[in-house]
């Protein structure tokens, strides 16, 4: 792929992350604090599914296939939403964690099949996104950062941050000069805390980082 197509692609959803990440105020932390803030799961029953007997038997699920094809059922133990497709396959979001993602399309499939709708398989499920939110406890250097971390763009005038892309672990990292960090890509939690040590010894190692 290539560079413009890439931060086209990239820019696209980065203010809606950097939103939801940090739409509440953060204090300053003396040490990296990681925080996973969404995981996205994949699954499959491997049969086809009537959303129609669904929406019939869970009232509460929506289900507009003029609109989108996917019938939307939500948790509030633990709060997800898990979308739901004909062909039997699921994706979950909403989970703040690899556990709980699980659990919740587990919980859907039991849901289910207590209201007699037969699913034969137990649904084979698969970490997707990682999303975490990260606080360095310093300030970042982010224009010379962006002269010197490699595989990284930083355009002021479209989004205040600097974007990092790492090959290992595979992740995106969004870093802003207050010393907040947004990781995403990441398909393991222990991914995060790499990416996340890893970036933050290359910063103090070029010193770009800022301490009070």
């Amino acid at each position: 792929m290539g560079w413009p197509s890439l931060k086209k692609r990239t820019l696209e959803n980065i203010t809606s992350i950097y939103n939801e990440v940090y739409k509440q105020p953060r204090m300053p932390q003396t040490k990296p604090i990681v925080s996973v803030v969404n995981v996205v799961a994949s699954a499959s029953v491997d049969q086809k599914m009537d959303l129609n007997e669904i929406t019939k038997k869970f009232p509460e699920t929506e289900y507009n296939p003029e609109q989108f094809p996917g019938l939307v059922f939500r948790l509030t133990k633990p709060k997800t939403a898990t979308l739901i497709f004909r062909t039997g396959k699921m994706v979950c979001t909403g989970a703040k964690s690899e556990e709980l993602a699980i659990a919740a399309v587990n919980t859907v499939v039991q849901k289910l099949r207590k209201a007699k709708i037969k699913i034969k398989k137990d649904a084979i499920i698969s970490i997707q996104n990682i999303v975490s939110s990260i606080s360095l406890g310093g300030k970042i250097h982010l224009e010379k950062s962006a002269r010197t971390l490699p595989r990284s763009m930083y355009e002021p005038e479209q989004f205040p941050g600097l974007i990092h892309r790492m090959l290992d672990p595979k992740t995106v990292m969004l870093v802003f000069a207050s010393g907040k960090l947004v990781c995403t890509g990441a398909k393991k939690e222990t991914e995060v805390y790499r990416s996340v040590h890893n970036l933050h010894s290359l910063l103090e190692e070029k010193n770009l980082m800022i301490y009070d």
